[in-house]
């Protein structure tokens, strides 16, 4: 599989690279107005920094959470909301603003797709009836995949862990329909009511597919079995953060032994694959099980699970009924949004995901300017030469593991804002009026993108975001650092704000994401990318034992319910929210030793960089989306985020005055890795 990139939240983060030419509101990098001047920052920072945004920025109906990431997304769904519109209306449009006009056009026509109904599902939905037997399914569900429809267990491309250089095939679990594996299992009442809704669920879109409703509980139930032994045989998300439990390569005929009732011969022709020596199996003993489920579970179950989640997939560009079925469930239900966004926002976001870069185009000219790139250029310098003095300051750290990090951090690069070429979508087939055709032949389009990569080299220059996303993350195979265009912007990077904010802010971000590099997940690759152990023995315990105090310090965090975050999962995230707001106020200290930066607003230049810091994560969630959250992400809770870090910092506690006692004081029983 392809490693989890570590981006700076579930979707997140970066700074100013925008020119201010659409007349929208951005908020600035320092918010006087989010303090709260009752609160004592020694007590809780987060409140300080955060509460009265967060008293005065309620979540809108549409929403599960609200934060400083979601206006900025706002502004950004603003602005292609208008690129899109432009180019349907275009009189002699090029192909790309022809396709993506055509495509956001269809999608917004309800009209005609609730007119059509499944008819494009039909083809599809009739082969899956037509099944005879259990050998029928090899070619379903080769086509379902084609379709990037996740039954049964997932197929794709990935950078070959021992060889960075190289593209190999990968099989991996998947097939379930809710967020994670453990979601089948959990015995609180919460998950057990979650389990029983699901159900539900699957049995009201049975009966929008026309089963009798006498019918449709019993068979949904049979589903969820079907789901849950699926669960069952699936590795947890913690144990996939360890690269060496998912690198298993071996011979097609070697995982054809493990699951021999499927022919899967026959499933790589259908899907096009190159032709392959080897692959990638990234959890054995998931094909183990699903070779007991090929077996055992009759053909009319499989027939309903592979048809719920055709139709599951395309909810957004199905008639009224199903879209409504599906945000009642997963939105509504699971995340506690209270109402369907409106088509718009939909639709915008179904065109960055299925024509990213042509969209991206279009954003990049309308809002790009070169000054914010320069900046942020020289703020990474910055930031790699500040790693590198801690690096070698670290008295933890031998002599000789110190020579191979900063041989890996000297090999970091750098991506901001775009991809040098953009991508190619002359052979995608974009029809005015077909909307749920449209979706189904990009889905197409992109799953056979990725499996043609199969035995070619790895393409260094392509980007896993598009430029739009208001985020960033780093890539441990390809040991880079990538930031789209559409986080290079207030709040996060702000061109009137002063070095302290600025620092605290996108500065953080950046040192964040260099520290992935060295992480639990990022440690164990070499600078090409390759997964080596480059460490001494004695050095890797005593990275081991000081990212044990992180796993228990997070780990004590808990939420109303009683839900605490996992320490385990959250550990790489935690490690570089702690490292990069260390190593971004050493680079702060190295311009500040430049220039003295004055008293502003009545906070000292350390203070604004704490605040920077904790405005970022600034944010309103509901209930059911911590929950989610804390149990299946691999970031920590804002507020958690925010005072985790300030109180491991001996230089917080000194900027603010926080005496010894004070919440935001651990003192000895703070934690440090970088």
């Amino acid at each position: 599989m392809t490693l989890h990139r570590a981006a700076l939240t579930g979707a997140l983060l970066s700074c100013s690279l925008l020119a201010q030419t659409d007349g929208l509101k951005l908020t600035p990098g320092f918010d006087l107005g989010a303090i709260d001047r009752k609160a004592q920052p020694c007590d809780d920072f987060y409140q300080f920094a955060c509460g009265t945004w967060v008293a005065n920025n309620p979540i809108p109906g549409d929403q599960s959470s609200w934060g400083r990431f979601s206006e900025l997304d706002e502004r950004n769904r603003t602005i292609l909301k208008g690129i899109l519109e432009k180019a349907g209306l275009a009189k002699s449009p090029d192909a790309n603003t022809k396709k993506i006009g055509d495509y956001y056009g269809s999608c917004m026509d309800e009209k005609t797709i609730n007119a059509k109904g499944l008819a494009s599902l039909k083809p599809d939905l009739d082969r899956i009836a037509a099944m005879k037997s259990p050998s029928d399914m090899t070619a379903v569900i080769a086509r379902l995949h084609l379709l990037a429809v996740n039954v049964l267990f997932n197929f794709s491309s990935g950078q070959d862990f021992k060889d960075s250089n190289a593209v190999i095939g990968q099989a991996d679990q998947g097939g379930l329909g809710l967020p994670e594996r453990d979601y089948y299992f959990r015995t609180d009442t919460k998950a057990a009511d979650t389990r029983k809704e699901y159900a539900a669920h699957l049995g009201r879109v049975l009966v929008l597919m026309g089963v009798p409703v006498a019918d449709a509980e019993k068979r949904a139930a049979a589903v969820m079995e079907l789901e849950t032994a699926m669960a069952k045989a699936s590795m947890d998300v913690t144990s996939r953060r360890d690269p060496s439990k998912i690198y298993h390569v071996m011979k097609v005929s070697d995982l054809q032994s493990l699951s021999d009732s499927f022919n899967w011969t026959r499933y790589f022709t259908l899907v096009a694959s190159p032709k392959m020596d080897n692959l990638n199996v990234v959890s054995p003993d998931f094909f183990k099980g699903q070779e007991t489920l090929l077996k055992k579970t009759s053909l009319d179950v499989w027939k309903d699970y592979l048809s719920l989640h055709l139709v599951s997939a395309q909810s957004t560009v199905l008639p009224a009924a199903f879209d409504q079925e599906n945000f009642n469930f997963f939105s509504k239900y699971l995340r506690g949004t209270k109402e369907q966004q409106a088509r718009w926002k939909r639709c915008v976001q179904a065109a960055d995901a299925d024509l990213g870069e042509a969209v991206g185009i279009a954003y990049v000219q309308q809002t790009f300017g070169q000054e914010g790139k320069d900046r942020m250029l020289a703020m990474v310098k910055n930031l790699e030469a500040a790693l590198g003095k801690d690096i070698q300051q670290l008295s933890w750290m031998t002599p000789a593991t110190k020579q191979k990090a900063m041989e890996k951090l000297h090999a970091i690069t750098n991506k901001i804002g775009y991809p040098d070429k953009w991508r190619d979508y002359s052979k995608l087939r974009i029809v005015r009026g077909d909307a749920l055709g449209n979706s189904l032949r990009a889905n197409e389009f992109e799953i056979t993108r990725q499996i043609t990569k199969i035995g070619k080299p790895i393409d260094r220059g392509e980007w896993f975001m598009t430029p739009p996303t208001v985020n960033a993350y780093y890539d441990p195979q390809m040991n880079n650092i990538n930031f789209p265009a559409g986080i290079l912007q207030p709040p996060f990077f702000d061109k009137s704000a002063d070095d302290a904010t600025n620092y605290g802010a996108i500065g953080a971000v950046i040192g964040h994401e260099l520290t992935h590099g060295f992480d639990d997940q990022g440690r164990q690759f070499d600078p090409k990318g390759n997964l080596q152990d480059w460490w001494t023995d004695v050095d890797g315990k005593s990275f081991e034992e000081r990212a044990q105090c992180f796993v228990k310090q997070y780990e004590a965090f808990e939420l109303p319910g009683g839900v605490h975050m996992n320490g385990k999962l959250t550990l790489g995230e935690n490690t570089a929210d702690n490292g990069g707001l260390r190593v971004a106020l050493m680079a702060l200290m190295d311009v500040v030793a430049a220039k003295a930066l004055p008293v502003k607003d009545g906070f000292t230049a350390e203070q604004r960089f704490f605040l920077g810091w904790g405005q970022v994560w600034c944010q309103n969630q509901t209930p059911e989306v911590q929950r989610l959250q804390a149990q299946t992400n691999p970031h920590s809770i804002a507020r958690f985020r925010v005072n985790g870090v300030v109180s491991n910092m001996p230089e917080f506690q000194s900027a603010f005055g926080c005496k010894a006692g004070l919440p935001m004081v651990r003192g000895g029983d703070s934690c440090k890795v970088w």
